[in-house]
């Protein structure tokens, strides 16, 4: 007869814990999101998420987060991490910090890339979620623009072909 499964000790006040098949994933058209803390878990100080991404190519248009600071650890993959006027090739085991208010971007370069994504104070999480609807609803660029803007993202760049599965 197989172990039963272990039971979890009640959680202290503020902690939390995320197993490796925990956490709301988020399908955002080209890519995975799997939200692992929000806002509302750390009392603002930070937000973090895995992303996954199945193809090369792919990777958001120049952006500037006005808000928040978004720190990247490259897990598996690689990535071409563009910074104000420079790219960067970024290999699993790489860690890249962007301050707020610098434009930067990303690229997939190998499929079934993934990275954390770390935003300090909290921000970007429920982003992704009204991005995933918007994609399945069919968003303009005008409309993804607006989405942009209320969570503090100023796009300075075009979509890039092939960004969120579209061509």
């Amino acid at each position: 007869m197989p172990d039963p499964q272990p039971t979890r000790p009640p959680l202290p006040p503020g902690a939390v814990v995320i197993g490796p098949s925990d956490g709301h994933v988020v399908n955002v058209g080209g890519f995975d999101v799997r939200v692992l803390a929000e806002q509302r878990d750390t009392a603002g100080a930070f937000s973090l998420i895995e992303t996954r991404e199945a193809a090369a190519g792919g990777g958001p248009p120049l952006h500037i987060h006005q808000d928040c600071a978004e720190s990247f650890v490259v897990l598996d993959g690689r990535y071409a991490m563009h910074l104000e006027s420079g790219e960067f090739d970024c290999p699993a085991g790489s860690f890249v910090y962007v301050p707020r208010g610098m434009v930067h971007t990303f690229r997939v370069l190998e499929p079934h890339s993934r990275k954390l994504n770390l935003y300090t104070p909290a921000g970007m999480v429920g982003y992704f979620a009204e991005l995933a609807a918007g994609i399945e609803a069919g968003m303009s660029e005008a409309e993804l623009d607006a989405l942009a803007q209320r969570y503090s993202m100023e796009v300075v760049g075009p979509i890039p072909e092939g960004y969120l599965g579209r061509e």
